[in-house]
């Protein structure tokens, strides 16, 4: 089935369709903005990007377009755990270099970056002592 046609049934009404304040959202696993259209649609394109948190790093999960019947077979998953430049390396090679879809590389990388970010522990912050007649009188 083509992508267009899929498209066509599925942007009025599906499970990962999200209407909330006059916006549409996608809360597909495979959408890498969680806007509704049919660039970032998981479910329609035959080719799809999914980024999302592992144990240890990130994981890419790519759609292989010739293996569509056989959803098993179908997808494509790597795990990187390396830093942050070095992983924003490796999904650019995966998504761009390797032309497998350059048109979303900025967003996979914005993706990459934010699960990165989720993943790091929060730093405790350090409270410099009180000077001053107030702190003084406050300690009192």
């Amino acid at each position: 089935m083509s992508s267009a046609l899929v498209w066509e049934l599925i942007k009025n009404n599906n499970s990962f369709l999200v209407k909330r304040d006059g916006l549409q959202l996608s809360s597909e696993p495979s959408n890498l903005t969680n806007k509704h259209s049919f660039k970032y649609s998981g479910l329609a394109n035959e080719k799809s990007v999914a980024i999302q948190a592992a144990p240890r790093g990130v994981k890419v999960t790519t759609k292989k377009a010739k293996k569509a019947n056989s959803p098993a077979k179908s997808v494509n998953s790597v795990v990187i755990a390396k830093g942050r430049r070095q992983t924003a390396k490796s999904v650019a090679n995966l998504i761009a270099r390797s032309k497998y879809r350059p048109d979303l590389l900025p967003a996979a990388l914005a993706r990459a970056s934010a699960v990165i970010s989720s993943q790091q522990p929060v730093k405790a912050k350090n409270l410099r002592p009180a000077k001053g007649v107030r702190a003084e009188k406050k300690a009192l």
